[in-house]
């Protein structure tokens, strides 16, 4: 069974690597040149940090026997169409990557969707047909360290869930083979088959409140947490992701439970963590994927009468800061110092 992974950054290299450790026939799809051709040459470097009780320990693994590309087109030369095709762009890039990895795809490829974020169901609904739709999402930090090796973060217990958008013949074989490698390859996945919505929802309101928060704060998960305003800051960002994912009949979203378990969780095991929001704004000053996360949650409050004061003035705050890398003050003297 081919399967590619289109978009092959840091969330997309480390999913990947999970499957191919697993025994996937992997083939990767992504403008990085540079990484495409180190993959290719040398294999992945694939670090999984985990945390112990509080200690950390590497596990390193080096995993040859990629096909690498950096353009469908260049992968269909040679492949042809893929049984199975994971997208790990950015979410606002999306409906740019359907149209431009067409070329792979044929009329039994399922197509999956494993991006933060709401309504990347429905862009994918354009080009597939719901029978042939996976979503889901992953619950681990990822990072890219450079050309060919890639770092994941597990945060404890779960760290992958998926589910067909319908149940189906296509969607079920998909979701097995997908489970079988991933589990084979150390990653705990699992194949939600009845209710994956609502771990979609509970991916976006962890990622609304640490990604953003951490991001407009500057600061590393747990330092936020203990700060006091900080802290009042993520439980808000929860409890108004939990009244909307409410009103729109997602179940089990409860605010106080959240906090004192997922967030608890992501807290405990992956604090010392920026999230990728973090490194977006940070590190790389590029676009965020806001409008997907806090700006959807706003945009289906105010549609449903749902007040969520705190994920519009964030959203606005990260607009501003995104549209303004250039001018921002930076003491470069004062840094260096340090």
């Amino acid at each position: 069974m081919k399967i590619v992974m289109y978009g092959s950054g840091a969330a997309g290299s480390v999913f990947a690597s999970y499957l191919k450790n697993g025994g996937a026939d992997m083939i990767l799809i992504d403008r990085y040149k540079e990484h495409m051709d180190k993959v290719a040459k040398d294999g992945m470097t694939f670090t999984i940090h985990l945390n112990e009780n509080g200690t950390y320990r590497d596990i390193v693994k080096q995993l040859t026997g990629w096909r690498t590309y950096t353009s469908a087109e260049e992968a269909a030369a040679k492949e042809g169409k893929v049984d199975i095709i994971i997208f790990m762009t950015k979410a606002t890039q999306l409906e740019q990557a359907l149209k431009d990895a067409q070329p792979v795809i044929g009329p039994d490829t399922v197509g999956v969707t494993l991006i933060n974020g709401l309504g990347n169901d429905d862009n994918m609904f354009k080009f597939f047909p719901k029978d042939h739709v996976i979503v889901g999402s992953g619950v681990l930090g990822t990072a890219l360290k450079g050309p060919g090796s890639c770092v994941s973060t597990p945060a404890g217990g779960v760290q992958m869930n998926f589910g067909g958008a319908v149940r189906s013949e296509a969607t079920d074989k998909a979701c097995e083979a997908l489970l079988k490698y991933y589990r084979d390859g150390g990653c705990d996945a699992y194949w939600r088959k009845d209710d994956v919505y609502h771990y979609i929802w509970v991916k976006v309101c962890v990622n609304a409140t640490v990604n953003t928060v951490c991001a407009v704060l500057r600061l590393k998960i747990a330092e936020v947490e203990n700060d006091p305003w900080g802290q009042q800051l993520f439980h808000q960002v929860i409890r108004e992701t939990c009244a909307v994912a409410t009103a729109r009949g997602v179940p089990g979203m409860d605010a106080e439970e959240f906090i004192k378990g997922e967030h608890h969780d992501i807290v405990t095991n992956i604090g010392d963590y920026y999230p990728s929001m973090c490194q977006d704004m940070l590190m790389n000053r590029r676009q965020t994927e806001i409008d997907v996360l806090n700006g959807k949650i706003a945009e289906y409050g105010d549609e449903l009468g749902i007040p969520t004061p705190t994920c519009h003035i964030l959203t606005q705050v990260v607009h501003a800061i995104q549209d303004n890398y250039d001018k921002q003050y930076y003491d470069k003297d004062y840094v260096n110092s340090k």
